[in-house]
């Protein structure tokens, strides 16, 4: 099925609203709230790894050059990265024939299981080249785990959420996902307030992944409560879960999701994780004063996500992913160079704020614009696929490619690079319909 699918008159025309009494909306409201929950963890045991490297890299390695040991555990980080797409397409499955609630509890417990297993590691010292082999398994269960996570929680949020503001609640995904992420921040924050550098060295690195694996329990219990939303009928469909199905029906629609999420991942990453490496090396900001720019933009940027999910709801998601690749293209490199000049990091966070405010376009509607695409029987198989890919490929590689150029003395190459990718998923945004082929008449 063409990913511009023409919808009937009926449906172009606008349908009324569906009427939800109070407590029908609390239990939808309730139900965003506890599978967003998962995905805060999910993201934040997914990062805390990352954040808390520095600590942990030598009692996993063998005593060496301390730059060895943090791209060994960088290696293991992006291993974990490359298990998404493998997790995309299992728990993709899994949902479309199982259901979304089996998914959803699946891809968190063997989140809070990594995590529980990490923090209980014995290290180099004790049992030999056994500890970084367990840590890399359990870094591939995470990134299984993580990248099931996204399609999964995409699709569910999608279709619990109330008719008519389906932008607003799904934007929470991402609302969570960066929470996640500023969590995991500020519990290494806290530590290294708490703990020496010795003390974090030799035991305090375990106490994230405890929280991690704590919170992952809390929220398997909240995520036991859901209802599920597929139905009986479509777990039945000889079509669920089916690969062959996805690509012989819907590979217009893969495609074009697959293409704006490639610009999307790209640009998210190059303004959040990247941002931080990039005010230091070509800014040339302080390291603390980095880490307070970037920690207030995040926050700042997670609280964006609503307002402009709500903006889809009243001008369409087509034209929100129009203005997202617009302005992405139009605005990077002028941005990008005038953080290269500035002297302020007053200036570089209203930069940053303003290059942000452009990616929510995409990032706050990212779960509902790709839900939309697909029936229900393929949904979350479509989803969580096409995101994984090109999430792995684009954004998982925007920091070695930035970092890449800069090193070859073509750092403005990058931008443009960004750009380009900007500029293609403008012109894939204009295949999305102008009303949604699906999801459209669910209540």
């Amino acid at each position: 099925m063409s990913a511009t699918v023409p919808v009937s008159p009926a449906t172009a025309a606008g349908t009324p609203e569906p009427h939800y009494t109070a407590a029908e909306k609390r239990h939808r409201v309730f139900a965003i709230m506890a599978a967003s929950s998962g995905n805060l963890v999910e993201w934040f045991d997914f990062y805390v790894y990352a954040f808390s490297a520095l600590y942990f890299a030598p009692a996993f390695f063998p005593k060496s050059d301390p730059t060895a040991q943090l791209l060994n555990t960088a290696g293991v980080f992006a291993a974990g990265f490359l298990m998404r797409p493998v997790g995309g397409w299992l728990f993709g499955r899994v949902a479309d024939r199982l259901g979304r609630k089996t998914s959803m509890l699946i891809s968190v417990t063997m989140m809070c299981g990594g995590s529980l297993v990490i923090a209980c590691l014995p290290t180099y010292a004790q049992i030999g080249a056994w500890a970084p082999f367990l840590l890399l398994v359990c870094r591939l269960f995470q990134g299984l785990s993580v990248g099931g996570e996204y399609g999964t929680t995409a699709t569910y949020m999608s279709e619990v959420a109330l008719k008519g503001q389906r932008g607003f609640f799904s934007s929470f995904q991402y609302v969570t996902l960066i929470g996640g992420q500023l969590l995991a921040v500020l519990v290494i924050v806290v530590l290294e307030q708490l703990l020496d550098e010795a003390e974090l060295k030799a035991w305090g690195w375990r106490i994230p992944f405890v929280i991690g694996a704590i919170a992952a329990v809390v929220a398997l219990l909240l995520r036991r409560t859901l209802h599920e939303t597929q139905t009986a009928e479509s777990k039945a469909n000889k079509d669920a879960g089916s690969m062959s199905a996805l690509f012989r029906n819907h590979k217009a629609a893969f495609f074009t999701v697959l293409g704006y999420t490639a610009g999307g991942s790209l640009i998210f990453y190059t303004f959040t994780t990247y941002m931080q490496k990039y005010l230091v090396n070509t800014v040339h900001l302080p390291i603390k004063t980095t880490s307070y720019v970037m920690t207030c933009a995040l926050f700042v940027y997670m609280c964006m996500q609503p307002l402009f999910g709500m903006l889809s709801d009243r001008i369409g998601r087509r034209n929100n992913m129009l203005l997202f690749g617009a302005l992405g293209a139009l605005c990077t490199v002028p941005i990008m160079m005038a953080l290269q000049r500035v002297q302020s990091p007053v200036m570089a966070f209203v930069l940053i704020i303003l290059a942000l405010a452009i990616v929510s376009f995409y990032t706050s509607i990212s779960g509902i614009v790709k839900a939309e695409m697909f029936p229900p029987e393929v949904r979350a198989l479509g989803v969580g696929l096409a995101y994984a890919v090109a999430n792995a490929i684009f954004g998982g590689s925007a920091e070695y490619v930035a970092l890449g150029l800069k090193s070859l003395g073509h750092e403005s190459a990058f931008y443009w690079y960004v750009t380009v990718m900007m500029v293609i998923a403008f012109f894939v945004s204009l295949r999305l319909p102008r009303q949604a082929a699906y999801l459209h008449h669910d209540h």
